[in-house]
């Protein structure tokens, strides 16, 4: 049986899935066959729908719903009441339920409060996301991107630093390089 926290407001689901080390806080709701990963961190307020995935190690602040076709990979962190939406065109008279978008956060990814993430995307690996930005269409590896539509920046490193113009890290010093118009570190 796994291990995990859940306060006793937090409704858990018959058949949802949670990793070791789990902790699931205050008015929280995962539904059935949901999936989350170990070492993982629900706020308050989360809603977690039956299709979604959920990865190791993940943070999600207050106030997130985390709907059907939302997969976040590990170590993704959501702001306080950022918002992913699974229907590009919903109308409360038809039913779209077999029409939900896959919207994938990539490993290390960092999204803002308030940010907007619009379905069928997919946010590259340690991208940023600025607060109160909104994503309609897929982002770079490691890109910063701020605005209403979010556009790009410039470029973060794995711990979230703004690189500089030599795509330095301030805070670990590794060097990153542009290839083919994609940023990856340099190997040592």
């Amino acid at each position: 049986m796994n291990n995990f926290f859940a306060h006793e407001t937090a409704i858990i689901d018959q058949g949802a899935k949670i990793g070791n080390g789990t902790k699931i806080w205050h008015f929280s709701h995962v539904m059935p066959n949901a999936q989350i990963g170990e070492h993982c961190i629900l706020g308050q307020n989360v809603f977690v729908g039956g299709k979604a995935q959920i990865g190791n190690g993940v943070k999600i602040q207050n106030n997130v719903s985390v709907y059907d076709s939302v997969i976040l990979e590990d170590d993704v962190f959501c702001g306080p009441s950022c918002v992913f939406t699974n229907v590009v065109n919903p109308r409360s008279f038809v039913e779209r339920k077999n029409e939900y978008l896959e919207t994938r956060i990539k490993k290390g990814a960092s999204i803002g409060a308030n940010a907007t993430i619009v379905c069928g995307v997919t946010v590259g690996q340690y991208a940023f996301i600025g607060a109160g930005a909104v994503v309609t269409k897929d982002v770079k590896p490691y890109a910063l991107m701020v605005g209403i539509p979010a556009r790009q920046k410039g470029w973060v490193s794995q711990t979230g630093a703004i690189l500089n113009d030599q795509l330095i890290c301030p805070e670990t010093g590794q060097q990153y390089q542009l290839v083919n118009n994609q940023l990856e570190p340099l190997k040592s």
